[in-house]
């Protein structure tokens, strides 16, 4: 029997420098969708799959991110005693939801750098990555990071989550080149490219921000190699440990959100708050009144 998944690592390092100047004093993964920071619903996919620990990789000015995730007696306090009970279990279910640790990354040196900093954390286990710039919504089964963890733990191999990307937009993201389908979505992967230019790109089958990785992969990520934009790349890394050993691609069922980038974070928006029983009749107001804004500007 296959090695079970416990662990996770996010990352969660970056500057956001795409939501200056909002993000000059918070986190990008503080940003809310809604009211709900945005690396909340990737902590909550982790904890539904069935993660039991989970490293988050900050910096030094990312102190809120733990800090929501941590206990705040005087808050707690002051609901106990207006009895808003409501909101004292809301904050304490945040607290109580998974054992969480950080690591700091103390030098900007990239995301393959970032995993290389959990490798304590790790140990000698087989660990899942998800990107806090995606957020996926799988309403009909298992969530992104849990298909590709029963891909592991029944083959033992690493598997990166895929879906397909417009040609234009493949230099933003590692492209795989598929070699085999095997069933339903998977597939075996020759090559691992980096941010490729649009006419150098493999396929436009584009890794988005879940992996679950064997811990042989600290070995590529030790000796690599920097890479695009100056900095030591994990999709680098995965390209070498391919080399010797299966590594799957798996096409992930149901509906990302590229929050790191505005027009998805402004996507989720609209779209988290029109399936919120709570803020559906605000938002389809809000959506009817713009109907009848006119700009004389436009066609």
């Amino acid at each position: 029997m296959e090695q079970k998944v416990r662990k996770a690592v996010i990352p969660a390092a970056g500057f956001g420098t795409r939501f200056l100047p909002a993000t000059k004093a918070i986190p990008k993964e503080m940003l809310p969708i809604v009211d709900i920071p945005t690396i909340q619903y990737i902590i909550e996919e982790a904890v539904q799959s069935g993660i039991e620990e989970i490293c988050l990789i900050t910096n030094s000015y990312k102190q809120s991110i733990e800090n929501h995730f941590d206990r705040s007696f005087e808050l707690e306090e002051k609901l106990k005693a207006s009895g808003d009970e409501e909101h004292l279990e809301m904050i304490q279910k945040i607290t109580d939801m998974v054992n969480i640790v950080s690591v700091r990354q103390k030098t900007p040196k990239g995301l393959g750098h970032a995993i290389l900093c959990a490798k304590s954390f790790v140990g000698n286990e087989p660990f899942a990555v998800l990107l806090g710039d995606d957020i996926v919504v799988n309403q009909d089964g298992p969530g992104a990071i849990r298909q590709l963890m029963d891909i592991y733990e029944s083959t033992g191999k690493s598997v990166v989550g895929v879906q397909p990307v417009a040609e234009e937009n493949v230099s933003k993201y590692g492209i795989i080149d598929p070699q085999e389908n095997i069933s339903d979505g998977l597939m075996t992967v020759s090559t691992f490219v980096e941010k490729p230019k649009k006419e150098d790109a493999p396929s436009n089958m584009a890794i988005l921000g879940r992996y679950v990785l064997s811990p042989k992969i600290f070995e590529k990520l030790e000796t690599q190699a920097y890479g695009a934009g100056h900095e030591i790349q994990l999709t680098d890394a995965i390209d070498r440990l391919a080399k010797e050993d299966t590594v799957y691609a798996k096409q992930f069922e149901g509906n990302r959100y590229d929050v790191g980038d505005r027009k998805g974070f402004l996507q989720a928006q609209i779209e988290f708050a029109l399936n919120r029983d709570d803020t559906r009749e605000a938002m389809e107001e809000i959506i009817e009144n713009l109907g009848y804004i006119k700009d004389p500007n436009r066609s």
